[in-house]
């Protein structure tokens, strides 16, 4: 595999980025709502660079409506944005995952209703993904990045090393898992001082074992349904990992802010890590030759044996999204719907998100997934995407937020063993 000509201009981007402070880096160049203009806040890593290139062509072409934007690492931002939306004090666009958190939004009157001025962006993109956008039929979010399923990722030189295949069902990932232990690395990279990771594990398995109706049930509110007998499974065998020792001793102090998961793997100190899409960028940009050499190899979810949940369904994020705060001024917020109809996923911007190792939700990209560098990798995740027979939204945004955050809360006990699966499910269920 060869490197990515947007490889080298990931590069350049990081080497002009890590010379402001990446918490909070300060606007880009151009007016903010004070004269008409408007403001954004966005992450940094993964889709960063696409952003960046979209403010700055549409500054370029619109001197008298820019767009100021600051960026953020994602666990400071959902700290921030969550006081700033609460207050009024939001920018004009509001970066989100949608879920229950837009809901709230939605509800509080803290987002503008925007379904007659966002068709034409609309219309681009995938209906599947767009629906995530839209509450009670009408529209308070639009996609604004790739599809962001959830890929288990690998180091092929450990998998060789070790003797064993990537794991295609969980008894397979079981025997890895000991396989990998006895060559002296960790089988499963983990941020767990993130938390936020741990839920790809729950989620999936939690499919596998009795499909996405389980979930649709904690969604609903159902009275105990954190203690369906899929959850429970689906949180035993997350013990049985963490008993097998396949996170190692010291997962619960990597994050995943600046990548430290991803280094695990092209560091050759893990093996393997189930992580989002969205983390390609990030091991192109810190490991080029790792990536360009061919070691990293990517393939889905292990399966389970009677398991009710179809092999192809998905988890992660369809999309992230911009909404337009009601707070802003009204010339502020026609700026930014110009923006959204205007520079979401026309040409360039497919572009840049393909040349960023990353698919957007788009209907028939195949030919131009083809001419990428990166397409082997592309036309996998695309594929996930297009083929699943579900894609089911990361749980802590799904969640209303007090909610969301006790299941992180309780996920985390559960990781470190300080509760059973039973002591997590009741404590879940008090929350419905």
């Amino acid at each position: 595999m060869k490197l990515r000509k947007t490889g080298r201009t990931l590069l350049a981007v990081a080497a002009a980025i890590s010379a402001v402070a990446l918490s909070a880096c300060g606007s880009e160049p151009g007016g903010g709502e004070r004269d008409g203009g408007a403001t954004a806040w966005a992450l940094t890593g993964g889709s960063e660079a696409p952003f960046r290139a979209s403010f700055e062509a549409w500054n370029e072409d619109h001197p008298d409506q820019q767009i100021s934007a600051e960026w953020y690492a994602n666990d400071a931002y959902k700290e921030k944005i969550r006081t700033a939306v609460g207050s009024g004090n939001a920018p004009t666009l509001i970066f989100s995952w949608a879920g229950g958190t837009l809901a709230d939004y939605a509800e509080g009157g803290r987002v503008t209703d925007i379904t007659d001025e966002t068709s034409d962006v609309m219309d681009r993109v995938l209906p599947s993904v767009a629906a995530s956008g839209v509450i009670d039929g009408r529209t308070y979010a639009v996609p604004n990045n790739q599809s962001q399923p959830v890929v288990l990722y690998y180091n092929r030189q450990l998998l060789a090393d070790a003797g064993v295949e990537p794991p295609t069902t969980w008894q397979e990932l079981l025997d890895a898992v000991e396989a990998l232990k006895d060559t002296g690395v960790t089988p499963l990279g983990l941020a767990g001082q993130s938390v936020w990771p741990e839920l790809m594990y729950i989620q999936y398995l939690t499919d596998r074992i009795g499909g996405p109706e389980v979930f649709q049930r904690v969604l609903d509110g159902e009275p105990g349904a954190w203690s369906d007998p899929a959850i429970i499974e689906a949180t035993s065998r997350i013990r049985e990992l963490v008993d097998a020792g396949a996170f190692g001793d010291g997962f619960a102090s990597v994050t995943a802010d600046g990548g430290a998961d991803v280094a695990l793997v092209h560091s050759g100190t893990a093996a393997m890590l189930l992580q989002g899409s969205w983390v390609y960028p990030t091991f192109v940009q810190d490991a080029p030759d790792f990536v360009a050499d061919g070691n990293l190899g990517y393939t889905t979810f292990p399966t389970i044996e009677g398991g009710a949940g179809d092999p192809s369904n998905i988890v992660g994020n369809p999309s992230n999204f911009w909404s337009i705060s009601a707070d802003s001024p009204a010339q502020s917020q026609e700026t930014a719907t110009e923006y959204l109809n205007e520079a979401l996923f026309n040409d360039e911007h497919i572009d840049a998100l393909l040349d960023n190792g990353t698919v957007p939700p788009v209907a028939g990209l195949e030919d131009r997934i083809a001419e990428q560098d990166d397409a082997d990798y592309l036309e996998f995740v695309y594929g996930m995407v297009r083929d699943a027979d579900h894609f089911q939204l990361s749980w802590d945004q799904a969640l209303p937020p007090a909610q969301a955050q006790e299941l992180l809360t309780n996920l985390s006990k559960l990781f470190l063993g300080e509760i059973t699966p039973e002591d997590f499910s009741s404590a879940m269920d008090a929350t419905l």
